[in-house]
């Protein structure tokens, strides 16, 4: 499995109605004039300049959520001061994410694009931040702060809560979103659908008893790391109160045609040169691993604390589940990585836990740091789903029933694993 981690990380390392805060454009109004400045032309960063490719506007169009997009520029307008223009930017992203969620649960109609599909969440989000980018407010405002408080709010991070429910257990994961976007501009998420088709569902464990599921999609994206976004996720409910989690476990996108338990994360960034989608380095190397920016104090290795027999005795299909101990290490007084198949050895240094080197295995390091600062008893830990296949050969064709298949049949056993994990013991 080593190798295998090694060669797949190389390669896969609208509400119903929009927000009523958000007015029609402002001219069109009796307030007067635009609070705007013509738009500004100016440069668009990596991940937003691909949607200079119209398939990207298809996947946005062909899900119903092209509103969101072309009012979002005038709905900015009607921004008078920074405290409206954060308010403005919550409800839009709080509105975006909700209107996602329920047409990934087929609660909302609109568009031929399969409702579990994650992709239309994320290119919406781009081009609404491109307009972010390009919005010339007659007033000073803190852009980077702005677009935080829409990406936290499009994301789930604000619009999250557990319905509170005597004896009902409570689940909390992560998904992502598509990546290696510069080798196939048409790539989805598995972890990114079974976040949002799984967002807020009430499930039945193996025991019987009850469970809701809450989610967050984060970014591929180190500076979003450095900035805590996953903390920031994760803290709320791993402190004591009502939002307080029974379990969490983050989820990414990992190997063919399998499940993966991954037994250890690992404290290192090492998976340079393989960008984020923003096509920035970490500046970690297996031979020169390095420490993420604004991480607490921590063990070189965090270790699963999910009911790992439980759930690979259990799930097994249509894909099996493995638990993986494999990591890579600088051994205690070595020089050079050395690869394991049964965990780390004492007074060694990460180079890469079970799922690399990259934002994967960071999550997993990241929630799971946080949860053994504020609820050691919490299980915890991270799940790789199987690659998504199946996307037809033809490029103009954005979605296929094979690609359906796939991606509803990893969050089916992604909720499988789930039941069986959060079991009470």
């Amino acid at each position: 499995m080593m190798l295998l981690r090694r060669a797949v990380s190389a390669a896969a390392l609208l509400a119903t109605v929009l927000p009523v805060a958000v007015a029609p454009p402002a001219h069109a109004t009796a307030d007067g004039p635009s609070a705007c400045r013509p738009p500004a032309s100016v440069p668009l960063d990596a991940e937003q300049a691909r949607l200079a490719d119209p398939r990207t506007t298809a996947l946005v169009e062909r899900a119903g959520f092209g509103d969101f997009v072309r009012r979002f520029p005038a709905a900015l307008c009607t921004a008078r001061s920074r405290a409206e223009a954060e308010r403005l930017l919550a409800s839009w992203g709080t509105a975006l994410w909700q209107a996602a969620v329920r047409r990934a649960q087929a609660q909302r109609p609109g568009g031929d694009l399969a409702p579990g599909d994650d992709r239309p969440l994320y290119w919406a989000r781009l081009g609404m931040t491109a307009a972010l980018v390009r919005w010339q407010p007659q007033f000073t405002v803190d852009r980077a702060a702005l677009r935080a408080r829409f990406e936290d709010a499009s994301r789930g991070l604000t619009d999250n809560a557990f319905r509170t429910a005597p004896g009902v257990r409570r689940i909390f994961i992560s998904g992502f979103d598509p990546f290696g976007l510069d080798t196939e501009i048409r790539r989805a998420n598995p972890s990114g659908s079974a976040a949002l088709q799984l967002n807020g569902r009430r499930v039945t464990l193996a025991d019987g008893s009850q469970a809701e599921i809450r989610a967050v999609v984060l970014p591929v994206r180190y500076a979003d790391f450095d900035a805590g976004i996953v903390e920031r996720a994760f803290a709320p409910h791993l402190a004591a109160g009502p939002a307080a989690a029974d379990l969490i476990t983050t989820v990414s996108q990992g190997y063919p045609g399998i499940f993966t338990l991954e037994d250890w994360a690992g404290r290192a960034r090492s998976a340079d040169p393989y960008p984020d989608n923003a096509n920035a380095l970490s500046g970690g190397t297996r031979e020169r691993p390095v420490t993420a920016p604004g991480l607490g104090p921590g063990p070189e290795f965090i270790r699963t604390t999910l009911p790992a027999d439980a759930v690979t005795a259990a799930v097994q299909t249509p894909y099996p589940v493995l638990l993986n101990s494999e990591v890579t290490e600088i051994p205690a007084g070595g020089t050079a990585p050395v690869d394991r198949t049964d965990g780390p050895t004492p007074g060694s240094r990460a180079v890469a836990g079970g799922g690399g080197g990259y934002l994967s295995n960071e999550v997993a390091y990241r929630s799971n740091r946080l949860r053994g600062e504020l609820a050691p008893h919490l299980p915890g830990g991270h799940l790789h789903t199987p690659v998504l296949t199946g996307l037809p050969a033809d490029p103009r064709l954005l979605t296929g029933p094979e690609f359906e298949r796939n991606e509803n049949a990893i969050t089916a056993e992604v909720r499988a694993v789930l039941q069986h994990a959060a079991v009470r013991r």
